[in-house]
């Protein structure tokens, strides 16, 4: 009766203020202008004809791997269309330069070019998703955003260049002679905006492009402003022939300078050398007005921004995170809303305008800024909400259920809960060729939005949908409404007579909304005695109110901890679980208690927090948790190898063609972290990597045992070890020429830190490990992957090891294959 109550009350609410229906795409209203000049040298070449391949147009979210012109590099077998076409048909550009033919909505496309010389160029591409120079692979430029400059070595006579498929199915390329070997660009800036009456410095950065064969060190920028203040800042290394986006400093401007603020930006080296200039407007803005602020991350140490609609007024106020949809920035999103009096609201990045679909490092971006507003707006912790439209209803959906004690209430607009099912109303069917890869499938759990609902029990739920939707069906949202119905007491539910997908500012600035948010707060734990706790993982969520989950049984299986408390008991029923953590003395209870847990009683004293173990059916005190096996802080899988400022190590062992492989495929992740996550990178040769210097960070090790000097500092004893000849697992060996691997182990010196690990055997293997999708929203990657470079054309039939390691990182419940 509750339920409907309320339903009632939200419905009469709504109709009240309903708008004038305005219809427009959200993509068009909140698009970011596209790169389209060259402003870092001369046009050499611009491919105007070529061949094209059709490729297969299935797309999933979980891993595949399949390319089979990476095969076909891999295993020496690819062959220049021509002199052979085979399947390869020819194209042309067409009149705006562009190739754009129905047939590149999905299909390879091969240019080449005949070089008099050898030099150094950029090769500028906008559309597709990689990019094959000669063999070598790089990102491309998936969204077409005209971001991607690539330092590469044309050789003399005959270069080729294959691209894959991007988002629109059109390509642009062009040979670009840089008009100097080390210099800014200006295009993808991250910068703050100049608070008036703010001292401090700010973060901000830009790309330096490093068309050498050296490293660069110790280089310097220094930003003066046209007010005449200056900052210097030692900024980041960059490796040879890459384009990286190092950190600078912006100094604080004066409050009294009123003319158009630009700010000269000087990159030096260390002896105060100057080796290049460039200059460019920025923003000086009241901290009463919306603003763009940044951070360093600390996934990469890298510059990100957030955007902010300040509240009205002063003294301590509400928080609100908002997370936007597909192609949308931050600072529009945040001018969606109108400032008000009683909350401010943050504009998340997700780090890019696509990004991670608020998954993976979309997620962690979202709780770092939500970490920094609370700081610099010393917000009420218990009044912070959560909201956002399309992908963003997505990523309500998902942070809300992911996060419990987190928001006092989510409000998903124009929503749809999972990411694989969205736009098929076929639950799991689309995951079918998976099924036989259980590990793989069960890698990508965190993501099902629909398994977790429950978590929402103690959070406001206010869902918003245009009922003439034709972007996102309305259907997502009816289920939800359906399924919160059976256990939720308190959500509201709208939808928006003739609403498109966007329908003006009010698709996600809905005054009750924000009055819904208003009524709601985060209780205190003494306040909760009711959990129902659902994760996946306590890798991306562990903690719900008083209750933490340390370790599962099955790793990326959902777990239950579902806990009731009566007077001085604790009742307790688990799933997969075996260890949690009770803050008992945030629930103010008194003298002894009794914890039944699986029927199981045991007593403690309600002053200290309690870990309880299961061992051998029978649950247990311990003391503290041991952090050489698994636990909260450090799980499998392979991709959170990439979450604690990472660095990158190549191998500069081995072969020739070894050494120039490894350092390739380090410079490709990082690439494609830029291009996908604004991402900035240490990427370093094994011989420059020490414990010490590079103390709890997350470690990515390309290369093998005979190759990467690293490896003995970082693997010496791990249970996989890969050569040129072999892949050892545990006591199996696996032995071929063509094997390539990705896992993950935690870092002996470190109770934190981690080492990821992408390796092959010999060329073939090496080279299979051309399939980078672990850079990519929720696609599923568990602690081990080995397979054969034929899963490049034939796809996981070739897998021949998967599955996570047990908690003690052994090597005992891995899945060996075929």
């Amino acid at each position: 009766m509750r339920i409907g109550l309320i339903l009632s009350l939200c419905f009469l609410s709504a109709n009240l203020v309903a708008q004038t229906k305005v219809t427009g795409n959200v993509v068009e209203y909140f698009g970011k202008e596209k790169i389209v000049t060259t402003a870092e040298g001369n046009v050499l070449h611009q491919f105007s004809d070529g061949y094209f391949l059709p490729a297969d147009k299935k797309n999933g979210t979980l891993f595949n791997g399949q390319d089979p012109v990476a095969w076909q590099y891999a295993v020496g077998k690819f062959i220049n269309p021509n002199k052979q076409k085979g399947d390869w048909q020819p194209i042309k550009q067409d009149s705006v330069g562009v190739f754009s033919q129905k047939e590149m909505k999905s299909a390879f496309l091969f240019t080449e070019y005949n070089s008099p010389k050898e030099q150094i160029a950029l090769l500028e591409t906008t559309g597709g998703t990689r990019t094959y120079i000669n063999g070598m692979p790089h990102e491309g430029d998936h969204y077409d955003f005209g971001y991607t400059l690539i330092p590469f070595k044309l050789r003399k006579g005959t270069n080729e260049f294959v691209y894959t498929k991007g988002r629109f199915g059109k390509v642009k390329s062009k040979i670009v002679i840089p008009s100097k070997s080390i210099l800014f660009t200006k295009r993808d800036l991250t910068l703050p905006d100049v608070i008036s009456g703010e001292k401090d410095e700010k973060w901000a950065s830009i790309r330096v492009i490093n068309a050498t064969e050296k490293d660069l060190k110790n280089l310097v920028i220094t930003a003066k402003l046209s007010s005449g203040e200056t900052a210097t800042y030692a900024t980041d290394n960059i490796m040879p022939l890459f384009v990286r986006k190092v950190k600078f400093k912006v100094p604080a401007a004066k409050a009294d300078y009123t003319g158009e603020l630009k700010m000269k930006l000087t990159l030096s080296d260390k002896n105060g050398k100057v080796i290049d200039e460039t200059e460019i407007p920025i923003q000086q803005r009241s901290a009463t007005v919306h603003h763009e602020r940044t951070f360093l991350s600390k996934v990469d140490n890298s510059v990100q921004y957030y955007s902010v609609a300040p509240a009205l007024g002063s003294g301590p106020k509400a928080l609100v995170l908002s997370v936007h949809g597909a192609s949308v920035e931050a600072r529009n999103q945040a001018r969606a809303y109108k400032q008000k009096d009683w909350a401010t609201i943050v504009a998340a990045t997700n780090r890019r305008p696509f990004g991670f679909n608020w998954e993976d490092w979309g997620r962690i971006d979202a709780l770092e800024v939500l970490a920094e507003a609370k700081k610099v707006f010393n917000t009420i912790p218990s009044q912070t909400y959560l909201t956002g439209h399309s992908m963003g209803g997505h990523g309500t959906w998902f942070l809300g259920t992911t996060y419990p004690g987190k928001f006092a209430a989510i409000a998903p607009c124009a929503s749809y809960p999972d990411i694989a099912t969205y736009g098929f109303d076929k639950g799991d069917e689309m995951n079918d060729q998976f099924k036989a890869f259980e590990s793989i499938k069960r890698s990508a759990n965190s993501g099902h939005v629909k398994s977790i609902v429950k978590n929402l029990k103690q959070s406001g739920v206010y869902i918003l949908h245009g009922d003439a939707d034709s972007t996102v069906p309305i259907s997502q949202v009816r289920e939800m409404r359906q399924i919160l119905s059976t256990f939720h007491p308190n959500f509201c539910y709208y939808e928006y007579p003739g609403g498109e997908h966007w329908y003006g500012d009010h698709s996600v600035d809905w005054f009750p909304i924000f009055e819904f948010f208003k009524r709601q707060s985060i209780p205190a734990n003494k306040e909760v005695k009711e959990i129902d706790f659902y994760t996946a993982t306590p890798a991306v969520s562990s903690t719900d109110y008083w209750i933490k989950l340390q370790q599962q049984i099955r790793p990326f299986d959902f777990s239950n901890i579902n806990a009731k408390i009566d007077k001085q008991q604790i009742n307790i029923k688990t799933d997969n679980v075996s260890i949690l953590e009770l803050d008992l003395p945030s629930l103010e209870l008194k003298d002894e208690i009794t914890i039944n847990i699986n029927d199981q009683a045991l007593k403690t004293t309600a002053d200290k927090k309690v870990i309880l173990a299961l061992k051998d059916g029978k649950w247990a005190f311990i003391n503290e948790i041991n952090t050489a096996e698994k636990y909260a802080d450090r799980q499998g899988g392979f991709k959170f190898a990439f979450n604690n400022n990472i660095v990158f190590v190549y191998a500069t062992g081995g072969s020739a063609p070894e050494r120039e492989w490894y350092q390739n495929r380090a410079r490709f992740d990082a690439e494609t972290f830029y291009y996908r996550g604004n991402g900035s990178i240490d990427v370093i040769p094994d011989s420059e990597f020490s414990l010490e210097k590079y103390k709890d960070q997350n470690v990515i090790i390309y290369g093998n045992a005979s190759n990467n000097k690293a490896w003995n500092l970082l693997l010496k004893n791990s249970p996989i070890q890969i050569n040129n000849q072999q892949v050892k697992v545990g006591d199996k060996i696996l032995k071929g020429d063509d094997l390539a691997a990705y896992f993950v182990l935690p870092r002996k010196d470190s109770k934190i830190a981690m080492v990821g690990v992408v390796a092959g055997t010999s060329e073939a293997g090496m080279k299979a490990t051309w399939a980078n999708n672990y850079i990519s929203g929720i696609t599923g990657f568990p602690d081990v992957m080995i397979f054969k470079a034929d899963l490049l054309l034939k796809g996981l039939p070739e897998m021949k090891v998967t599955g996570f390691f047990d908690n003690d990182w052994s090597t005992k419940t891995l899945e060996f294959l075929n």
